[in-house]
């Protein structure tokens, strides 16, 4: 039997980098500051200065290191030339995202451009940029998308977000065997519920209310209860066999019925 490597060595990042598209916002910003406490050197990526300097300062007054890099992920160029500045690349997670609650009749064509661009079409661009300075990497590297619970079975008030985060899982998936050769492992997290700046809008007091009903541990997520499924998926030490998973943490809610 091979030696079992301790728990702390299994998701020890140190000597990697790490990038973070959408870490600007509260599940990203929690993303770039998890994986830089497990000692990746960490690239925050948003479109928010202000915002992604704050994020990457919190984590450098924690001890950790970060930098702050813009991007405007509907652009290509403004992609390239993120994926320029960065440079190699071990891990990227691949988190923009934004939502809305306009009924399907009333979605115009601007509206459902923008939904699919922004959630799907970024992380296309995001992947066609970052892969390859992630190519080749001693250990492999790992790409990491985030999905959602709204991505089937259908939501109400969500359609072209769900639309364009069941498209996530799916390009997740093709990704993984596209990159494979190349030493790339592509995951999605397809976290459930967790308050956050894209679904306050969305999360009234009566939707928890049936969210947390239809729930079987009958709450909402905390962004830190993401920390472990990230850096697992983060690590080719612990997940090295694993690629075109779509991992889901949400309480229970995709296994319950009526």
């Amino acid at each position: 039997m091979r030696p079992v490597r301790p728990p702390a060595e299994l998701f020890d990042l140190t000597g990697s980098r790490a990038a973070v598209v959408g870490g600007t916002g509260v599940l990203g910003g929690r993303f770039a500051a998890c994986l830089a406490a497990a000692g990746a050197e960490v690239t925050v990526l948003g479109r928010s200065a202000a915002r992604g300097e704050a994020v990457a300062g919190g984590i450098r007054d924690a001890g950790g290191r970060a930098t702050f890099v813009a991007v405007d992920a509907t652009d290509r160029t403004s992609v390239q030339d993120a994926a320029a500045r960065v440079g190699r690349l071990d891990v990227l997670v691949a988190a923009p995202g934004v939502n809305s609650t306009t009924p399907f009749a009333e979605i115009d064509d601007a509206e459902w451009s923008r939904l699919l661009d922004v959630n799907l079409g970024s992380v296309f661009r995001l992947c066609q940029a970052f892969a390859p300075l992630m190519a080749g990497r001693p250990g492999g590297a790992s790409i990491i998308t985030i999905s959602s619970a709204s991505s089937g079975p259908p939501l109400s008030r969500v359609l072209g977000y769900g639309v364009a985060k069941a498209g996530v899982g799916n390009l997740t998936q093709y990704l993984a065997r596209e990159l494979a050769p190349d030493g790339i492992r592509v995951n999605a997290i397809v976290p459930g519920f967790f308050p956050a700046e894209q679904n306050r809008a969305v999360l009234t007091r009566e939707r928890i209310e049936s969210i947390v009903g239809h729930t079987p541990l009958a709450r909402l997520g905390e962004p830190e209860e993401l920390d472990g499924v990230l850096l697992w998926l983060a690590s080719g030490r612990a997940s090295g066999f694993v690629t075109g998973a779509l991992v889901r943490v949400d309480g229970g809610f995709s296994a319950m019925t009526i």
